[in-house]
């Protein structure tokens, strides 16, 4: 079961923009693309970079330990869709974004 939780304002998440944040005892990276907010798993699989704190292109970010790439749409590697990053659905309500994550924190 899921739990809608608040993570952020809306005017914190400029778009072209990334965000970490930390909701129930988990990693989330927020993504502005174009006025469209994507949340996925905070880790980078590759060796746990902060991908709330890459750079975006477009609706791909890269995580700024080593240049791993991901599709803030889907999670998926570009290049390897083999390696893919847990997304979370979003909702914006009275200007602040929302994110749904497991009630129970991951171990």
């Amino acid at each position: 079961m899921n739990k809608l939780v608040p993570v952020a304002k809306l005017a914190d998440l400029e778009p072209g923009s990334c965000l970490s944040v930390e909701v129930g005892g988990l990693g989330v990276a927020l993504f502005n693309v174009d006025g469209n907010i994507y949340a996925l798993d905070n880790t980078c699989p590759h060796a746990g970079g902060p991908l709330g704190e890459g750079t975006l292109h477009g609706d791909v970010v890269e995580c700024p330990w080593h240049g791993w790439r991901f599709n803030v749409r889907t999670g998926e590697k570009p290049q390897n869709p083999d390696f893919k990053v847990s997304g979370y659905p979003v909702e914006i309500k009275e200007g602040l974004i929302h994110v749904s994550i497991p009630a129970e924190p991951p171990p």
